[in-house]
């Protein structure tokens, strides 16, 4: 399988070319097109029960979408539904914490499943679950704006705003804390921030869905 992202970092398009008998995992709404030698059948990832705990409680698609080359070499595009970049992670049997909505596509030998994030989740406004992709193949995850990213040495530690999270690797801790005191954390439209502590790979975007709808909603018009 080969795969290019194109376009990016505004409006990234992934192309993935798979050969006969290859295939490619997706999360629901992301096609964009595909060859006619490529086969999609639409199916609950790990089950029936997985495919409703990673929808219920990881706020991802119920359904995934699996491309399979049939009829010889076939090409498949994926683009996420914001504008912004996508990245390819090599697995190579360890873990990825994704943040739910970045996760678009996998190979087979990548699993995805829930992970209970606990009052750290609930407080960073990233939900009570993440996404936990593990095993070995490709993962694709996709940004609101660029993907930022940082390497921390091990004890060093690193604070982001919560909004700004795409992915990290399971080989760091991480806490929810304030920005600063009670006035820094009501006032400075910073809210919660994320302190992560390496060894690891952390990823970051450079835009934030919770501050434009900040910006946008005052703006919409109001009903009569």
């Amino acid at each position: 399988m080969d795969n290019k992202i194109l376009y990016g970092p505004s409006y990234s398009l992934l192309v993935v070319t798979l050969q006969q008998g290859e295939a490619v995992l997706a999360t629901s709404g992301t096609m964009v097109s595909m060859s006619p030698t490529v086969e999609m059948d639409t199916a609950a990832q790990g089950g029936l029960l997985q495919g409703l705990k990673r929808s219920v409680l990881g706020g991802e698609s119920f359904f995934i979408n699996t491309f399979t080359a049939t009829g010889g070499q076939g090409e498949v595009t994926l683009a996420p539904v914001l504008p912004g970049d996508m990245m390819h992670v090599p697995m190579t049997g360890g873990a990825m914490y994704v943040q739910s909505g970045s996760y678009i596509a996998g190979t087979a030998g990548v699993g995805v499943d829930t992970s209970w994030a606990g009052a750290r989740g609930f407080f960073s406004g990233e939900g009570l679950f993440l996404l936990k992709c593990s095993g070995q193949g490709d993962l694709f995850v996709s940004a609101y704006g660029a993907i930022h990213e940082v390497d921390l040495q091990a004890g060093q530690e690193y604070v982001v705003d919560t909004g700004h999270v795409v992915a990290f690797e399971e080989t760091m801790t991480w806490s929810v804390k304030t920005v600063g005191g009670l006035k820094s954390t009501l006032f400075s439209g910073e809210g919660l921030v994320c302190d992560f502590v390496g060894p690891g790979r952390l990823y970051l975007q450079t835009r934030s869905i919770d501050a434009f709808l900040r910006f946008l909603v005052p703006k919409l018009p109001k009903q009569q």
